[in-house]
């Protein structure tokens, strides 16, 4: 299981994602915020942008690494489908993401932002999970 809604919001949207690695988790995470915000399956893969965040620790880059995806969506106006980690450290990375202009007709619900409700990065047996709350 790459992510899952978690149902006990009612103003904003959680999921839960997770991966064996950080890389995979990384991306996953990315997956399901653009699951919320646009119909990703209908989103080509014509743009390609490349995307550098850094943060104090690997719960912060995660948080960073939502937070610009959102603003990437709102400056550039790109929906984004794919995500690929290039480069992952606990404090750092680098991605090339893909996707198109965004189409209001591919659009879903329009996230504000990454907030701290029920934020949490842990490490596990099996690799990592995150639990992200967005604003919507």
């Amino acid at each position: 299981m790459k992510y899952r809604f978690i149902d006990d919001l009612t103003s904003d949207v959680m999921f839960e994602a997770y991966g064996k690695s950080m890389k995979d988790l990384f991306e996953n995470a990315a997956e399901a915020l653009f699951s919320v915000m646009c119909q990703t399956d209908r989103v080509k893969k014509t743009v390609e942008k490349e995307v550098s965040v850094s943060a104090k620790n690997p719960s912060e880059l995660m948080f960073n690494w939502l937070q610009e995806l959102i603003g990437i969506v709102d400056t550039d106006g790109i929906f984004l489908s794919g995500f690929k980690i290039t480069k992952i450290t606990g404090r750092s990375l680098k991605a090339v993401c893909t996707g198109e202009e965004a189409d209001p007709k591919k659009g879903k619900t329009v996230v504000k932002a990454v907030t701290k409700y029920g934020y949490a990065f842990r490490k596990t047996a099996k690799g990592y999970v995150v639990r992200a709350s967005l604003d919507i």
